[in-house]
């Protein structure tokens, strides 16, 4: 089951479910935005988005504006809190964090980094022909279909200005234990390396506050990589000794880097 229709509703608090479940799925958005996606009129989304801030599930924040921004307020966005991503998963969150605590106590940091690795192994060998059927091109929206069908609320799109894309998970049902123990993103961060042949730059995690878990992923040639081939980085994300240097930073946009919430309905 879903874990979003694990608690059904219905009437007013069905809508106010709809309210939430699209903030959920496309981050941090404005009560126009949620009105037009939901078809509904934007004094019935206020109305929900008052109850939702009443209950602690949603926050309200100032809108970035890039560049010049003209009179009046910037609008404000509704984003989910903590307690608003817990409605829609419950995860044993306190149980975990001991359980590593106390991992890391009797065998170190290095088996909590074990441990990252082998919980992301199966996912590896789950999406591998999946991403092995497609096109280079294609891969980061295969890779954020796969996520959403797991439950993390994936979208992909391009990224402006670089020809490659971004990878959004918009839910982390782990983002509480990622917090502390930060070893679960780099560890998955290097899986989708693999997955993906090339390397890959982590622009926000929901884990360090952000609204989405944003991946940058370079444009790569078909010619140029397979999520076999030795470009894909290893385990510790070193390379083989027989390949060139280094890949050089790639230089993300300014918009892009300072905002990598994707624009509201793109997928």
């Amino acid at each position: 089951m879903d874990p979003v229709d694990a608690h059904p509703v219905d009437g007013q608090h069905g809508t106010r479910h709809r309210v939430a479940r699209a903030i959920l799925e496309n981050g941090p958005s404005t009560a126009a935005a949620l009105a037009e996606l939901l078809d509904l009129t934007p004094a019935a989304v206020r109305k929900h988005l008052d109850a939702l801030l009443a209950e602690g599930l949603v926050e309200a924040r100032g809108q970035r504006v890039h560049g010049h921004r003209g009179r009046g307020r910037p609008a404000r966005v509704f984003a989910l809190t903590d307690a608003g991503r817990g409605v829609f998963y419950q995860a044993y969150d306190e149980l975990a964090i001991e359980a590593l605590r106390f991992l890391a106590r009797i065998a170190g940091e290095g088996a909590v980094r074990r441990f990252a690795e082998s919980r992301l192994d199966e996912l590896e060998r789950k999406y591998r022909p999946l991403l092995e059927r497609a096109p280079l091109a294609e891969r980061p929206k295969v890779l954020a279909r796969a996520l959403t069908a797991d439950g993390y609320v994936a979208t992909a799109r391009t990224a402006p200005a670089t020809g490659g894309a971004q990878v959004c998970q918009h839910h982390c049902p782990v983002a509480h234990v990622a917090e502390r123990f930060p070893q679960l993103c780099e560890a998955e961060t290097e899986v989708f390396a693999r997955l993906l042949g090339t390397h890959v730059q982590r622009l926000a995690t929901i884990a360090h506050g952000d609204g989405v878990c944003t991946t940058y992923v370079p444009a790569v040639a078909d010619k140029a990589a397979s999520p076999t081939s030795p470009v894909s980085l290893g385990r510790q994300g070193s390379r083989e000794s027989n390949e060139p240097g280094p890949p050089r930073p790639v230089k993300i946009p300014t918009d892009t880097a300072n905002n990598p919430t994707p624009a509201f309905g793109r997928t």
